[in-house]
């Protein structure tokens, strides 16, 4: 896995997708507003479409994005039973007075949601690319096909992957926090870059997931 060589592809694939095309980069800036839509063209990215795919077909493209939104509701459900687990005690030492054990459950507490986080975030974002690939929303959850895919790409060169893309997304982040601050353009240029940034994220996932043969 050659990650230099996929974060110049999806950083050409995102600057094909809108740059020159103002059309279609305002139709992703209120898809990133109308939010369903912009997962629904994520879908279609995921899909593995080369070059970017042009805008359309508003209806499935709302409704796919739905069900991305669905699955990652369903995929963090755990992470919500984990905070209601430890909101009770926490609740009941804050009751009694003591500082300290709601203090302590508070920080078990985000421990635990952490790692739970951690692992269904490796486990999800194959999982919704295996829901574009296969247009199941059941195979987002075929947990033995995800997990052999993951096998397959080698579990070190899967995090080490998602790490650079959370790198990546952090400078992208702080970037646009600062642009913002710009009077009156600031926030212009923030919502300009935010399809670019899905758009990007969503083929660098791509390729991650094509970098091995997936599961039946």
């Amino acid at each position: 896995m050659d990650v230099g060589n996929m974060l110049s592809d999806s950083f050409g694939y995102a600057k094909d997708a809108v740059w020159g095309k103002w059309v279609q980069w305002i139709l992703l800036i209120i898809s990133t507003i109308i939010f369903p839509l912009i997962m629904g063209y994520m879908v279609r990215i995921y899909s593995g479409v080369k070059p970017a795919p042009e805008m359309g077909n508003w209806v499935k493209t709302f409704i796919d994005g739905l069900k991305l939104w669905i699955i990652g509701i369903i995929y963090a459900i755990p992470i919500f039973i984990v905070m209601a687990i430890f909101m009770v005690p926490i609740f009941m030492a804050a009751d009694s007075g003591d500082a300290m054990l709601a203090l302590g459950s508070l920080g078990i507490g985000l421990i635990v949601m952490l790692i739970v986080g951690i692992i269904i975030t490796l486990v999800s974002a194959i999982g919704m690319i295996r829901f574009a690939r296969k247009d199941s929303m059941g195979q987002a959850f075929a947990f033995g096909a995800i997990l052999e895919h993951i096998g397959k790409i080698g579990w070190v060169n899967y995090i080490v992957a998602l790490i650079v893309l959370w790198i990546v997304g952090i400078v992208f982040g702080v970037i646009v926090a600062l642009l913002s601050f710009i009077p009156i353009i600031g926030g212009l240029i923030a919502l300009f870059l935010s399809p670019v940034w899905a758009i990007f994220a969503a083929r660098y996932m791509t390729l991650i997931y094509e970098s091995a043969p997936a599961p039946a």
